[in-house]
């Protein structure tokens, strides 16, 4: 890879350190020190989502030299930035609670700032309703004189051009009667207060704004008899229905406008692979679009029409983009950084201006600016700006078959400098479980593998990613084969002479830490260790609170890929860790943040109660103020250090 060029200044903040040996943990686990760029509409500005420990701050610089400015966001966790012209940024953050007179369980909630660059003031939007937070109250919305609203997102910001003017629009939710409706707002540059562009019906869960913020399309869904719904706008202003299904759990969503500007892009689930297709402002749907392999649509950043796809094709990724010199562009972008993960982040609006995220399977990711009109790149800063080509440990696709003959794909992450032989082991399944493990750069691999472990991460069956056969082929499977996969990966391994059989650990959160659980009580062994981060314990209890708080969708969706009829079916007790703790040998580490909304800090308490009564060592760490994504860098870095030390106690890699 050629030298890194720093833009001058813009990351003074950020110190870069050069350790003698394996860099500290906290390099490893705090949160990244540059969390996203983005380039603002004429290419002339950069606004960059920084974080310095437990900090976090958005710093702006024009290009190429101009004076950066910082502002501090404190604690608050930056999901998003938006520019508004050149002159506004949205900020989008989240935080924890509930929204009372609303809701009691607490969920993570989107909160929305503009910030004003010339006069440097914030300012929060949908205000004058319902707080986020615990303490919110009803208001009557001054805003909108339709009764209330809640301060909260319920989507993320866009922004579109009315009038020559860019025009922010925000999804929230009013109340013009007694039960809450989607809403879009629209917010001009020159007004603090919001307007109201569309109410949605009760059961409206998107729309789709067109060009200019018209609602081009929205779609209705019903939980309870699962009957989907898509209208689309007339000329008259009104709603015609252009079809109306039942799904129950797989229900087709809208993505954005469509290849012509008018028409709007609507994905569902096909026999093997997601199914696109455009529907004309008419209600007429088209054939499927010409399309294998799609994890996301790309969109033009002006006009906001689909322009192309991406996909992850086995270890490559890949852009594919309808006008061949679009394609053309794209190409010169990749060839720029060969051998490199190159991933699009941000562009300018005439797309001459490319922010990419650079994964070096060298020196790790960073973020690059690729100046199309001058044809040339140049480094911005480090992801982690504490690690450094030294700090890396290679990674390597392996491909292996599971038992049963099913292919399998997953990566090895082998400790730097170190002879693939005879190593010590951890297992590192993902979460989800539809989800996937990616080529390239991940933080807890990576602290694992400085260590001096192998890290194995198996792309199990019902990971998505790989088509809707290989995800269908996990349904039932939780502690089953989706089980026995990781163990099969093993015993590669093994056979191969790459790892000892005998020093084995399993670590994993989410789905990840149900994993775990499971090596330990339900595959038992083949590990000495297992760590479980935010895990499921009690598929039974998990399913009561997943329908209690979810609603119907989600308890039909997680029955049917734990292999449950009913939520007292025997299957989910079979399946449940804490049922079968007295079976399990190993020592069990487990961490929980109680800001957990996705799974309860029940879980892990069942499974310690369990443990603890059938006399089992166990270790419980409850995390103040830790959310299930590892948002912060404090609890991040403390749930690190504590699955480490677990590891080298149990499972020393020397």
């Amino acid at each position: 890879m050629t030298a890194r060029a720093l833009i001058a200044g813009l990351f003074a903040l950020l110190a870069l350190v050069t350790p003698a040996a394996a860099a500290p943990l906290e390099a490893y686990g705090g949160l990244p020190s540059i969390e996203s760029i983005e380039v603002s509409p004429d290419g002339s500005t950069l606004a960059v989502a920084m974080t310095t420990g437990e900090q976090r701050a958005v710093a702006v610089k024009a290009l190429p030299d101009g004076q950066m400015q910082t502002f501090s966001a404190g604690t608050a966790k930056v999901r998003r930035l938006d520019w508004v012209g050149g002159d506004n940024l949205i900020i989008t953050t989240s935080q924890t609670g509930t929204i009372a007179g609303v809701t009691s369980s607490r969920g993570e909630h989107f909160l929305a700032f503009k910030l004003n660059l010339a006069n440097r003031k914030v300012q929060p939007l949908l205000q004058g309703s319902i707080g986020g937070g615990e303490t919110g109250t009803h208001v009557r919305s001054k805003n909108t004189g339709i009764g209330y609203s809640l301060n909260v997102l319920a989507g993320l910001p866009e922004v579109r051009t009315v009038d020559g003017a860019p025009t922010l629009f925000l999804r929230g939710v009013t109340f013009p009667s007694n039960e809450g409706v989607l809403t879009i707002f629209q917010m001009s540059p020159k007004h603090s207060l919001p307007k109201v562009v569309e109410l949605g019906d009760p059961d409206t869960d998107d729309f789709v704004l067109g060009p200019d913020g018209t609602p081009l399309a929205k779609s209705d869904y019903n939980a309870d008899n699962g009957r989907w719904t898509l209208k689309m706008r007339q000329a008259g202003g009104g709603w015609r229905i252009s079809r109306t299904l039942e799904a129950k759990i797989d229900r087709p969503y809208l993505v954005g406008v469509g290849r012509d500007g008018r028409s709007v892009v609507v994905a569902e689930p096909g026999d093997s692979a997601l199914v696109l297709r455009e529907v004309a402002a008419d209600g007429t749907w088209s054939e499927p679009l010409d399309v294998k392999d799609a994890d996301d649509l790309v969109f033009d950043p002006e006009s906001h029409r689909l322009i192309g796809l991406y996909a992850l094709v086995g270890d490559e990724d890949r852009y594919t983009f309808f006008d061949p010199a679009d394609q053309k562009a794209w190409n010169a972008v990749r060839a720029a950084f060969k051998g490199d993960r190159v991933l699009l982040e941000s562009w300018s609006q005439d797309r001459k201006k490319i922010v990419v995220l650079v994964d070096s399977p060298i020196e790790g990711p960073a973020y690059a600016l690729v100046d199309l009109t001058t044809k040339q790149a140049s480094y911005l800063g480090r992801r982690y700006q504490k690690l450094d080509g030294d700090d890396i440990s290679p990674v390597q696709a392996i491909r292996f078959k599971a038992k049963d003959g099913l292919e399998l794909s997953g990566y090895l992450t082998v400790p730097r400098g170190a002879q693939a032989k005879n190593l010590p082991l951890v297992v590192f399944p993902h979460g989800g479980p539809a989800s996937r493990d990616q080529p390239g750069f991940d933080w807890w691999a990576q602290a694992m593998a400085s260590r001096g472990y192998a890290v194995l991460q198996v792309n199990f069956r019902g990971s998505d990613g790989f088509g809707v056969p290989f995800l269908e082929a996990g349904y039932g499977e939780w502690g089953r084969k989706m089980q026995t996969d990781l163990s099969d990966g093993v015993r590669f391994l093994a056979a191969q002479g790459t790892i000892d059989p005998k020093r084995v650990c399993i670590v994993g959160a989410s789905y990840g830490g149900y994993a775990a659980l499971a090596g330990a009580a339900l595959d038992q062994g083949v590990y000495r260790c297992a760590a479980s981060v935010a895990g499921v314990s009690d598929l039974r209890r998990m399913l009561a609170w997943s329908r209690d708080r979810k609603g119907e969708v989600a308890f039909r969706y997680w029955k049917r890929f734990m292999g449950a009829e009913a939520k007292r079916d025997p299957a989910l007790t079979e399946a449940s860790p804490a049922a079968h703790a007295s079976r399990i040998t190993i020592p069990v580490l487990l961490v929980h943040g109680r800001d957990d909304t996705v799974v309860p800090l029940e879980q892990s308490r069942i499974m310690a109660e369990a443990l603890e009564k059938a006399g089992k060592p166990v270790e419980l760490v409850v995390q103040k103020g830790a959310d299930h994504w590892l948002s912060q860098g404090d609890t991040r870095i403390a749930m690190l250090q504590a699955t480490i030390a677990f590891l080298e106690k149990h499972n020393p890699p020397n």
